[in-house]
């Protein structure tokens, strides 16, 4: 399922002396079955922007398209929009209600006038596609699970409805680093191994670098920046650290060793990458000149001033 985004604009509190522009023209694409990452520092509309794709928030001006379908044309029936445009917000576990695992992830499929089958069906892939045993977890209450076995049985319940597009807004918060690692796995998998759109929303450049295709970087409710991550973070380091996000520790890495000599190239953004060059840079003894060290540093100071 394809997104398309023409100049779109909201604006909390219109009218007031505290009005605030959310959204400033923002406009982008994103292609059916592609990993999107959105990143900005809090309040730069991400989150905004999120709800905006399933017609939770009514835009001031702009278009959204869904498959060609405008959702922001009046009197839309979006009924069949949020079926395909799940979100998973963040604290998703808040959201957890029923009495059981089972009963809480059926509740969406249950409003879709499906048949018991087809609900158990769902409920029982729902749960397996997020790593629950459903002979295990299915009577359990959700309440007594950990905070990422929460945080699965809200993203089931979800990917229950059979969405096409999956949008995830700050899905590990809260989690400890293990729990967190485990939730970005989780998110890989479902993109590997469905037919599924997804985009995440996270503060971790690092998980951002590995998982996703395209990077997408809002800053003060416009895009600013939209492409790979390798090309994101390569070319706009600086301009990312100016707004007050981070970048890659591998990259951070790779600068600093270039200011003390290794050759090593501007845009890695993994850990095998910035060892591999490491050992290129050793083995064939390709260090920059004391001259050229210098003209990097004297350039990344100017840059900073």
């Amino acid at each position: 399922m394809s997104i398309k985004v023409e100049n779109l604009t909201y604006i909390y509190d219109e009218g007031m002396p505290f009005a605030h522009k959310a959204l400033d023209n923002v406009s982008f694409e994103i292609e059916n079955g592609d990993f999107v990452g959105l990143i900005g520092h809090t309040g730069s509309g991400k989150s905004t922007l999120i709800q905006h794709l399933n017609g939770l928030i009514k835009p001031h001006s702009g278009k959204i398209f869904i498959n060609d379908f405008d959702i922001t044309q009046k009197d839309q029936n979006l009924t069949e929009i949020r079926k395909r445009v799940g979100i998973v917000f963040q604290y998703a576990e808040y959201q957890l209600f029923e009495e059981t695992v089972e009963r809480d992830i059926a509740f969406g499929p249950s409003n879709l006038g499906l048949s018991e089958n087809e609900i158990n069906a769902r409920v029982k892939k729902a749960m397996s596609d997020v790593g629950l045993d459903y002979d295990i977890y299915a009577e359990k209450s959700p309440f007594d699970l950990s905070g990422g076995q929460k945080r699965r049985v809200a993203i089931a319940g979800v990917i229950a409805m059979h969405p096409e597009v999956l949008i995830l807004d700050e899905p590990t918060a809260g989690l400890d680093p293990g729990g967190r690692d485990e939730i970005f796995e989780l998110i890989k998998s479902l993109h590997d191994n469905n037919d599924m759109t997804v985009i995440l929303s996270s503060h971790s450049m690092d998980d951002m670098a590995k998982l996703v295709n395209t990077l997408m970087v809002m800053n003060k409710g416009r895009l600013e920046f939209m492409g790979s991550p390798r090309d994101v973070f390569r070319d706009n380091a600086d301009k990312l650290k100016s707004m007050g996000l981070d970048i890659p520790q591998v990259l951070e890495l790779a600068i600093k060793l270039r200011k003390n000599g290794f050759n090593i190239k501007n845009d890695v953004i993994n850990i095998q990458e910035v060892r591999d060059e490491i050992t290129r840079c050793i083995k064939n003894r390709d260090f920059l000149l004391e001259d050229d060290t210098k003209k990097i540093v004297e350039s990344e100071e100017t840059e900073n001033a």
